[in-house]
């Protein structure tokens, strides 16, 4: 019977959102790939230190039991195959069961999402990242800079994620960007009875509310929506979650303010937005990534 990932969530991920190959990358950048192959192959017994991602993949793996696979992660990177010696040792040394990987040498490895049937993709690589959300596939650029995730819930896999763009569709956020505030909040008390189309992260949510319902005695997860909105415009939010028959942990209505305090306070493993603003603001405090979607990522 052939292998299947059917029914599992599964993440594809490059080798610099997992660990931190900031040292080596800017060998890469100085000089050329050969002179990178040659610093991964003398390092390759050297186990990488954990990168942004690391805490959000390995407690979803933790889902996993002997006799039920939940979680499939897979390295996708532009590394080359030498490389990823390193990155599967370096797995393997912090007992991340990751078996699977494709590596592409510089080439955009986005196309192999589809086979894969992907529920996430998380890459420093922006191109990479606009062209999966182009096919469809929920994907985040890592900020190598960002903090890392709190050690403080070990038995919790916590996600953030932004409204509008994310989970959302732009509808709204295009009302705001042409008309402004007020015309924002009459257009959503109006349609607050109607449900907002789905964000690019939506399949993710609703795959992630999947793994909830699944019994495990180790790990829980806890979602947050950490968006601008503000009453009465958080009501079309809330009735579209309920719409969906998806449950959100906690909502934060923060009408503007700066979200990198409250995400430092609910410490997630990582958090989702579409706004530079809001990422630069919150990677101080927690891993984050950049969803380039909607009105305000587009590329005049």
């Amino acid at each position: 019977m052939p292998i299947s990932l059917d029914g599992q969530l599964v993440v594809a991920i490059s080798s610099r959102a997992l660990f931190d190959f900031e040292e080596e990358n800017q060998v890469f950048e100085a000089s050329d790939d050969r002179a990178y192959m040659r610093l991964q192959l003398e390092r390759v017994d050297s186990p990488a230190k954990p990168g942004v991602a690391f805490s959000l993949v390995n407690k979803l793996l933790a889902f996993n039991a002997v006799d039920a696979q939940r979680v499939e992660v897979v390295i996708l990177s532009r590394n080359d195959p030498v490389s990823g010696m390193r990155v599967f040792r370096s797995a393997k040394h912090y007992g991340l069961p990751i078996q699977r990987g494709v590596f592409t040498r510089g080439q955009s490895p986005w196309r192999y999402l589809r086979p894969l049937s992907a529920n996430l993709f998380l890459s420093t690589n922006e191109p990479d990242v606009r062209s999966a959300l182009s096919a469809g596939v929920p994907a985040a650029r890592v900020f190598p800079q960002s903090a890392r995730a709190s050690t403080d819930h070990p038995n919790e896999v916590r996600i953030a994620f932004d409204g509008d763009a994310v989970l959302f569709s732009d509808e709204a956020e295009q009302v705001y960007q042409r008309d402004g505030l007020d015309a924002f909040q009459s257009h959503e008390l109006d349609r607050a009875q109607t449900p907002l189309a789905a964000g690019p992260f939506k399949p993710l949510l609703e795959a992630l509310h999947r793994l909830q319902r699944e019994p495990s005695d180790t790990m829980r997860i806890r979602t947050a929506l950490v968006t601008a909105r503000s009453a009465p415009a958080h009501e079309r939010a809330v009735r579209t979650l309920m719409g969906w028959n998806i449950e959100v942990d906690e909502a934060m209505f923060l009408g503007g303010l700066p979200k990198g305090e409250f995400l430092r306070e609910f410490e997630p493993d990582f958090f989702f937005d579409d706004q530079t603003g809001h990422i630069e603001n919150a990677l101080a405090h927690v891993p984050s990534g950049h969803v380039a979607a909607g009105v305000r990522n587009l590329i005049s």
